[in-house]
């Protein structure tokens, strides 16, 4: 019966994934998540048309193409709502080398996304979906994944529907979180819907929401009976989160990192974020990242407002180093 508690496969690893994640999973965030145990990585959601209609010259885009030969495979998502600039950047994407494949987004709640027709309100018209699909299925020979939700709001869960025509229209992984676009991100994911989709088709089935800890990760596996796991808050401050749960997952004690490797971890982040956009924009850009690494730690509510306030590198890695002092004999979490 759909949605029993199964078994854990011991035939394959499930396949654990970075979940895309705009404005944080840039190519630093995503490389430390790979060297902790990420199997998968992908980008953060591309604009179909921004893509195709900007000059090759755009900054923005380059920053959201530019990847690392140790971030592999790494698959490129696209959205938009319409067929042919869809295909136009797949194709292109496609012709990069440094990328394994295309994932549409059909998931995003975000009202800037839903309110063109794209994101999660592609779920609201699926034979537009599946047009969509079709195209880009044509537009590349690389494979092609999709991520969606359980549908639009508790009135329309059309996500067992949805995947079907995925697989049909020539999907070749699926990812579902699983909330409807009207929750965003609050109440309690329904694994069990995950399980039936799971059930009814013959491609991988990847469960995205409410993974903070290996042991979430066995419970939704037991549950779900899902091919693999993407992490996105989880893995916020956490990228160690990975690793953690593949050895918990082998039957291994669980390991949290340590003040030291916390640190060490957060000032490497630092510095991969300023040779990526500069120290200026690194500062900034780093403010919410390293409030995630400290979170829970003690001091961390004086340490974040040390850091929103900081004007340099040199007094950002000062505030971390000041709290691996604090900390330097226990855990940070």
């Amino acid at each position: 019966m759909w949605g029993h508690t199964r078994k854990l496969s011991s035939a394959r690893e499930p396949i654990l994934i970075l979940a895309p994640m705009a404005g944080i999973t840039d190519w630093p965030f995503r490389l430390l998540c790979k060297r902790q145990g990420a199997d998968e990585l992908v980008t953060e959601m591309i604009s179909a048309m921004g893509l195709i209609q900007a000059p090759r010259s755009s900054r923005t885009y380059q920053q959201l193409l530019e990847t690392q030969p140790e971030e592999t495979p790494i698959y490129a998502q696209v959205f938009g709502h319409e067929p042919g600039y869809l295909a136009d950047a797949a194709s292109r994407l496609s012709d990069m080398d440094a990328f394994s494949g295309i994932d549409l987004n059909a998931g995003c709640p975000a009202p800037k996304v839903t309110g063109s027709g794209s994101g999660s309100s592609l779920m609201k018209d699926i034979r537009l979906s599946e047009t969509i699909l079709r195209a880009l299925r044509r537009a590349t020979s690389k494979r092609l994944s999709v991520k969606f939700r359980l549908g639009w709001d508790d009135d329309s869960r059309n996500a067992l529907d949805y995947a079907r025509m995925c697989e049909a229209a020539g999907a070749e992984q699926i990812c579902v979180h699983a909330r409807t676009r009207m929750q965003q991100y609050a109440g309690k994911a329904d694994w069990g819907a995950v399980g039936e989709i799971k059930q009814a088709v013959n491609i991988p089935v990847i469960l995205n929401g409410d993974i903070f800890t290996p042991q979430d990760a066995k419970n939704a596996l037991l549950k779900t009976g899902a091919d693999g796991l993407a992490m996105g808050r989880g893995a916020l401050g956490n990228p160690w989160l990975f690793g953690r749960i593949k050895r918990v997952l082998a039957g291994e004690e669980d390991s949290p990192p340590t003040a030291r490797e916390i640190i060490d971890t957060a000032l490497t982040h630092l510095a991969l974020m300023a040779r990526f956009k500069g120290e200026e924009r690194a500062v900034i850009e780093m403010r919410k990242h390293l409030s995630w690494y400290l979170r829970g730690s003690r001091g961390a509510a004086q340490a974040r407002t040390r850091i929103n306030t900081a004007g340099s590198m040199e007094e950002l890695a000062d505030i971390l180093k000041g709290q691996l002092l604090v900390h330097e004999n226990e855990g940070i979490r």
